[in-house]
């Protein structure tokens, strides 16, 4: 099992409507896609910043080309955008547990 790591930048003033984003489409697409959301967390010193753990169940590389592909995320993502963008970047660390790490494969 692979553990993604990643990293949003928000657009200025647009992190709420990031969140409704992965409230309302996101987070039922990751699963439907194989990958489980093990959390997410916000940056106090940063109010742009949101921060969250993926596991993927198979490949990632298959489980994000299914996700984009996806009609039902194409409609999400264009119907958030229609005032702007609201990502300004986004990192990703891909992860594999250690043998003593509580998250085992």
């Amino acid at each position: 099992m692979t553990y993604e790591l990643r990293t949003y930048t928000a657009t200025d003033g647009r992190m709420d409507d990031l969140l409704r984003r992965f409230r309302e489409h996101t987070l039922a697409l990751f699963e439907r896609h194989g990958m489980t959301s093990v959390g997410y967390w916000t940056n106090p010193a940063d109010p742009d910043m949101l921060v969250y753990l993926l596991r993927h169940d198979g490949s990632p590389r298959d489980n994000w080309a299914a996700f984009t592909a996806d009609p039902a995320w194409i409609r999400a993502k264009a119907a958030s955008v229609e005032n702007g963008e609201i990502v300004v970047s986004i990192e990703s660390v891909m992860l594999e547990p250690t043998d003593f790490s509580a998250l085992q494969n």
